[in-house]
């Protein structure tokens, strides 16, 4: 009996005092995290590196035109949102309650997956996790249980994200990845129209929405190109520094070329609001209307002329490309064959880390620079004291979890879970200060996002504006951070 009573009366202590160091290790890491020195700022117009580049080395630009050249503004989010639900209507005899429907900014960002089978919009990691809290279902969002009713799991098949073939372009899978800032509107209309049928109790087949909302959009784009050719200065942020950025490159005889996937007329309007009506001149190659990823993968698609002065094609085989000439469709293939432009001394900028740069780079060697206008918004966010201060303690609070989650003893679970529900307070502020509903576009709580992990490996350098590389010399070479790895010395982040 003696014995038991002097057990208990040590379980209790020693549980006190277990109680006692965790408070002590929560305090003295609070206190630690106060004192910690801020990480300096990140330039928002810096260029980024995600593998060396020598620009020394390169002798031929090559630049994609939309949200590469062109940064459009968001009214361009509205027109194409309008016309695709007026076009739903008018085309597709969808109910006329959608032309009430208005764009919301700032509902969706880059990178989201749409189940075109569940009719589920969500935002996953580079280890194709979803990251809860960012899964909707029209504009309502899902809580944790419904995902995992819905999927069975947190992590989601590969195959059911990108098919059952390694050639992505063969595979048919269920998941839609919106990588390029045109799929923005397309999936806010999307959303807005699940949620009014749900609402309404209307029943619709997801993947028939889908497939309606994205070739309205798409069927529009001839109108968007008219409308924004009459009215560029409403559509493009100016950029007086574009013109000055061709005339180094040209006077450092580098080799210019432009690829685009926009037509003749639609690229001449906006190219001569930014660089001005001889913006021909700066470029030795041309191509407009080449349907990429197409011009990357095909391999018998002739280039052909494009008479720009009276809008005619001209059917005449084409054995060598000029300067001052216009082409259109072609491949890459025949590309290099006609210039000898090849491998590592070929820079190609664009917007879309798969379709504008995947193919160049792991097929013909090509570097790569990716446009993500998102980055500056990202960085300016980064900036923020209050979001250094929050992410400094949430890497700490983590640790403190990590180092004190075996203790085991009466009330200890209780701080435990105390402090885990103050880490997802965090982890959720932190994510929304971005975007309210799904967070950064390049990282989910802890991870990189899908989107992340492909320009991560398809894009040599990034920035937020072509422009910015003006801050940098033509023999600059682009050196990649060196990131500290899980098994290295954690005082990095402590």
């Amino acid at each position: 009996m003696w014995e038991r009573c002097v057990g208990a009366v040590r379980a209790l202590h020693n549980n006190a005092v277990t109680r006692d160091l965790l408070h002590s290790a929560y305090s003295r890491t609070k206190l630690k995290c106060r004192s910690k020195k801020l990480p300096q700022d990140v330039n928002p117009q810096g260029v980024f590196a995600c593998n060396e580049l020598d620009l020394e080395e390169v002798n031929v630009y090559g630049f994609d035109y939309d949200y590469t050249l062109a940064d459009y503004k968001e009214s361009l989010d509205y027109l194409l949102y309008n016309l695709g639900r007026d076009t739903l209507v008018q085309k597709y005899k969808y109910p006329p309650e959608i032309l009430k429907l208005e764009y919301k900014p700032g509902f969706a960002v880059r990178g989201l997956h749409y189940d075109i089978e569940k009719g589920i919009l969500l935002k996953l990691d580079s280890f194709l996790q979803i990251q809860f809290g960012s899964v909707y279902r029209g504009l309502t969002p899902l809580c944790a249980e419904e995902v995992l009713s819905l999927y069975k799991n947190r992590i989601i098949p590969i195959a059911y994200v990108e098919g059952h073939t390694k050639n992505e372009r063969d595979a048919h899978s269920k998941m839609v990845h919106l990588a390029d800032l045109f799929s923005v509107p397309e999936v806010c209309l999307l959303c807005d129209i699940a949620e009014l049928f749900i609402r309404n109790h209307i029943d619709y087949h997801p993947e028939i929405l889908f497939r309606d909302v994205k070739n309205s959009v798409k069927s529009c784009h001839p109108i968007m190109h008219s409308i924004v050719s009459e009215n560029v200065r409403e559509y493009i942020h100016p950029n007086p520094e574009l013109r000055k950025y061709f005339d180094r490159l040209i006077n450092a005889d580098k080799k210019l070329f432009l690829v685009t996937n926009s037509p003749y007329h639609f690229v001449n309007a906006g190219m001569e609001l930014l660089v001005g009506t001889d913006w021909r001149e700066f470029f030795d190659v041309v191509i407009v209307s080449a349907r990429k990823p197409r011009f990357f993968t095909d391999h018998s698609r002739p280039i052909r002329v494009f008479d720009h002065t009276s809008g005619t094609h001209v059917w005449d085989k084409v054995t060598k490309l000029e300067k001052g000439m216009i082409y259109y469709e072609g491949t890459v293939r025949q590309l290099q064959e006609l210039t000898g432009w090849q491998g590592e001394h070929v820079l190609y900028f664009g917007d879309h880390p798969y379709s504008d740069l995947a193919d160049v780079t792991l097929e013909h060697g090509w570097r790569t620079g990716a446009i993500i206008n998102e980055l500056g918004h990202e960085i300016n966010t980064l900036n923020n004291p209050t979001f250094k201060e929050n992410a400094n303690w949430l890497q700490m609070l983590t640790q403190l979890i990590e180092d004190h989650q075996d203790y085991t003893g009466e009330g200890v679970r209780e701080i435990l879970q105390s402090w885990m529900n103050e880490r997802d307070l965090l982890r959720n502020e932190i994510k929304t200060v971005f975007n309210s509903q799904f967070g950064s576009v390049f990282r989910t709580y802890h991870n990189p996002t899908y989107f992340s992990r492909r320009l991560f490996r398809f894009a040599d350098i990034y920035t937020s504006c072509i422009t910015n590389l003006n801050r940098y010399s033509l023999t600059h070479t682009f050196y990649p951070r060196r990131g500290v790895m899980p098994h290295e010395y954690c005082s990095y982040f402590m």
